[in-house]
């Protein structure tokens, strides 16, 4: 729901409305419903806004409160914004709007910065209190909602996307070797703070940032689940666990049914998202549209899963829409995508979403969908090898079966001016895995993709590719009393089965067998695994392009053999490498850089 900008500066000078009006205008796709600016003194925030709940003008923003002192913009959903806002009204607040947003500045007013804990929901938003001149940013625990900040010591910018904030000028575009480093290692993911360019970093995930009229900021962490055996579930058996989970997702559905607009699902007849449609059913759920894409084979890979989203959409009745991409429509869409992500991001799936989102957004304004559930249930083939190693060798294995090559084998891929000597990202999952607390080496090592990970993979990945076209998607699985459960659940529930264990078991019971029992599946973009034809033209003209010879990031004669040879090398995760090169600088050349 949503985009939002906004600048405060620190050198006695007023606020650069023009640089913030056009940021707001670059997140026009974000947003297409609406937009507005509000500027006073050393601050201006601006927002576009996609209109899901209150779809009257009383819940325009920036949102500017006076007789509270604040002013306000926010990108997200709080499902609970109904009940804060009965407890707000016992406090003596009243209330002018029926939008989450008004909620929000009233709670801020109310308990401050901590409200952030009182919150169901994925949020970013910006809060300047015009008494004190200070401002604060917020995150929401999993950091489903994204923030990207640049600043240069006289100012401060924000913003939804790192797109908006280049339209605002002044940013330092040079790329950052130790994300190069974490790009290439963490198949295109850059975790933590940093971005791919030096001059832009992000709003961690669960983090409250207080910036105070003079320049000086300090970060707050208000989550992160301990990934222990919790008193409170003792005694719990395998049955147990089952009906917990059950009804801790059947909760996260329920809560993101919230909307004053219609709730698709997006099916990709996977377990995730196929019992979030049962739930849905069982709820009582009506007319309920879902939607699936699917591709043509290339290079012996299927390119759809449609006989199983058919089988659900069939047994519970759901209006569903297939959606078969011409080759010629994909390779047309490619450059789209790779000009929506707000970072490059080399899985395939961005290119799938992009354009299903568009497909869906002539149907629905807001989606359910089952990003996340092989983070914190263990559904990834690099769960399983942890199961008997002992917790002080959780980083052998996880590197041994994540990472994309070995530090080592950098030093003929990136030019020498690009490299870093030491193994930074080696050391950033290091100090993760050896952070207190997560009793054994899964324990750590989905700590360290549910705190670290997820938010720059599968979750940024949803959110560039839907809000492009003006489509909310709303994540069941990344609730947070959901995940704090599955933080807490044993082990080896999680790794039954192959993986997901405890999350079949509960599904059984709602599911046709065959989606249960499935062999993983992955969103299949075949033409885009086998590059050949106009897609390899675009990559060898990406990779060949003035800006990227002169550029220099990797090792000429190490680019000219993936381009002799396409399908040579993929990565140990099984990214096709010319494909990890060429992304980096498609999208790098979308951005004007």
């Amino acid at each position: 729901m949503c985009g939002l900008t906004g600048e405060i500066r620190f050198d006695g000078r007023r606020a650069d409305i023009g640089a913030v009006g056009r940021m707001t205008d670059a997140m026009h796709d974000r947003g297409p419903d609406g937009s507005g600016l509000w500027s006073q003194g050393p601050v201006a925030l601006g927002h576009r806004r996609l209109k899901i709940i209150d779809l009257s003008d009383k819940a325009a923003q920036p949102m500017a409160d006076s007789s509270l002192g604040l002013a306000a913009v926010f990108n997200g959903c709080l499902y609970n914004y109904r009940e804060l806002r009965e407890e707000l009204r016992a406090e003596g607040y009243h209330f002018f709007s029926g939008s989450d947003t008004e909620v929000l500045v009233k709670a801020f007013h109310h308990w401050g910065p901590d409200c952030v804990r009182r919150f169901a929901g994925m949020f970013a938003f910006a809060v300047f209190e015009t008494a004190t001149g200070r401002l604060t940013l917020a995150r929401d625990r999993l950091g489903i909602k994204p923030m990207y900040v640049s600043g240069d010591g006289r100012r401060l910018r924000f913003a939804s996307t790192l797109p908006a904030l280049l339209a605002g000028g002044e940013v330092s575009t040079d790329v950052d070797s130790v994300a190069l480093h974490h790009y290439m290692t963490f198949h295109s993911l850059v975790p933590g703070d940093r971005t791919i360019l030096t001059g832009v970093r992000k709003l961690p995930p669960a983090t409250v940032r207080t910036v105070e009229a003079d320049g000086t900021s300090r970060d707050t962490v208000y989550w992160d689940p301990p990934f222990t055996r919790l008193r409170q579930y003792e005694g719990m058996d395998a049955h147990d666990w089952r009906e917990a989970v059950l009804d801790r997702l059947r909760a996260a559905v329920r809560r993101r049914m919230v909307a004053d607009v219609p709730v698709g699902v997006l099916l990709s007849g996977g377990l995730d998202s196929s019992v979030i449609v049962a739930l849905l059913a069982e709820e009582g759920q009506r007319d309920l549209s879902t939607f699936s894409i699917g591709f043509h084979a290339a290079g012996g890979d299927a390119g759809d899963e449609f006989r199983y989203s058919d089988l659900v959409a069939e047994r519970f009745g759901t209006d569903h829409h297939r959606i078969l991409i011409e080759d010629s429509r994909l390779l047309s869409g490619l450059p789209e995508a790779v000009r929506a992500m707000s970072e490059p991001m080399v899985s395939h799936d961005c290119v799938a979403f992009h354009l299903l989102s568009g497909e869906v957004a002539r149907h629905v304004k807001v989606v359910q969908s089952g990003q996340g559930a092989d983070e914190v249930f263990a559904g990834y083939r690099w769960f399983p090898p942890l199961a008997a190693v002992p917790r002080e060798e959780a980083f052998a294995t996880y590197a041994r079966e994540f990472f994309d090559r070995p530090h080592e084998d950098l030093a003929g891929i990136v030019a020498p001016d690009h490299l870093v000597e030491e193994d930074v990202s080696a050391d950033l999952v290091r100090r993760h895995l050896d952070r207190p607390g997560a009793e054994t080496a899964l324990d750590a090592v989905l700590r360290l993709e549910t705190r670290l990970m997820l938010a720059d993979d599968p979750v940024k990945r949803v959110d560039n590719m839907t809000m492009a076209h003006g489509l909310e998607a709303r994540t069941p699985f990344l609730d947070h009393e959901l995940v704090e459960l599955a933080a807490a659940c044993p082990p080896e529930l999680k790794l039954a089965e192959g993986g997901k264990g405890i999350l079949k078991e509960a599904s059984r019971a709602l599911l046709p067998r065959e989606v249960v029992d499935r062999p993983k599946g992955y969103f299949p973009v075949p033409a885009i695994r086998h590059i050949d034809g106009p897609f390899l033209d675009l990559v060898r003209d990406a990779l060949t392009a003035p800006a990227a010879r002169s550029r220099g990031l990797f090792d000429p004669a190490y680019v000219g053999k993936l381009l002799d040879n396409p399908q040579a090398d993929r990565t140990t995760t099984g990214v096709n490498m010319l494909w990890q090169l060429g992304l980096l600088e498609m999208w790098l050349q979308a951005q004007g850089i």
